[in-house]
């Protein structure tokens, strides 16, 4: 057996395309989307991540404005410029790069954003939503693995899911949205005993822990389907995922890959949110 990939970079470029005429669309009616993004600081992936948002809402008409912010900004100063941005009809969307620095909770920052732009899904109030199963925006990586799985038209309905990892970022939302869907959830992590007879149990497979190549192919059930999110440097420099991907090619039935498996994804989905942002504007 030899796993089909999951493409998630050609997944995102059709979802960029059909966002594409929905932009044309909302210009016509004399909306043009905006997106504020924040970066707080220098760091490098921080940097790469936002330089690749700002380009693909370039290549999709999103308008982007961009605000960099030196490493010592303080957090009043953070806030302030997060409640102009609230209260600008010209944005629709306001994502702060995490992490921040050390001198700013990015609890506070998030809370402070105007649930209505939230586009990464964070604030408390669209994560509530997620929770109880009301509209809201969702968190953009959990998002777009939702996608994937759809893609090569996999029914969840019924099957064993597991995630490794419970950030609020993609863990916990992730398993709520597979819950959806009519999984069977288990949520794995740092602390469960006996991971690898955990995850051969999984028919779904989501490796979200941050550790190069944590799963191995032992670690999957044969014909699993297994989307990695992690985003690792092997001991070579070279990325990779939490996923062992070579090994587990002969085992798996489906596999995303890193890179080009969820970041394009990641992206896409919120490019997704901030014009879901303006239509619910206009339908309120």
């Amino acid at each position: 057996m030899t796993a089909k990939l999951i493409d998630g970079k050609a997944l995102a470029a059709s979802i960029r395309a059909d966002l594409k005429g929905r932009v044309e669309k909302l210009k016509a009616q004399g909306h043009c989307p905006g997106l504020a993004v924040i970066l707080v600081g220098d760091n490098p992936a921080s940097q790469v991540y936002v330089r690749n948002k700002i380009k693909a809402c370039a290549d999709t008409g999103i308008k982007s404005l961009e605000y960099r912010l030196p490493a010592e900004t303080t957090e009043a100063e953070l806030l302030a410029l997060i409640d102009r941005l609230n209260k600008d009809d010209a944005v629709d969307g306001i994502l702060v790069q995490l992490p921040v620095p050390d001198q700013i909770n990015d609890e506070r920052v998030i809370a402070a954003i105007d649930p209505r732009k939230d586009v990464d899904g964070f604030h408390p109030i669209n994560a509530g939503n997620l929770v109880v199963g009301r509209p809201g925006f969702l968190p953009c990586t959990p998002y777009g693995v939702m996608k994937m799985i759809e893609s090569v038209g996999y029914d969840l309905s019924g099957k064993r899911a597991v995630v490794v990892g419970r950030s609020n970022i993609v863990g916990k939302p992730q398993a709520l949205l597979l819950l959806r869907r009519n999984a069977t959830v288990t949520i794995a992590h740092s602390r469960t005993q006996n991971l690898s007879e955990v995850t051969r149990e999984a028919d779904v497979l989501i490796a979200a822990v941050g550790r190069a190549k944590l799963i191995k192919a032992d670690m999957i059930k044969p014909g699993a389907l297994v989307i990695d999110v992690g985003m690792n440097r092997d001991e070579n420099g070279r990325l990779c995922g939490d996923v062992d991907t070579q090994a587990a090619l002969d085992v798996a039935g489906w596999i995303s890959p890193v890179p080009g498996g969820v970041g394009p994804m990641t992206i896409a989905m919120l490019l997704t949110n901030t014009v879901e942002a303006v239509e619910r504007r206009l339908l309120a």
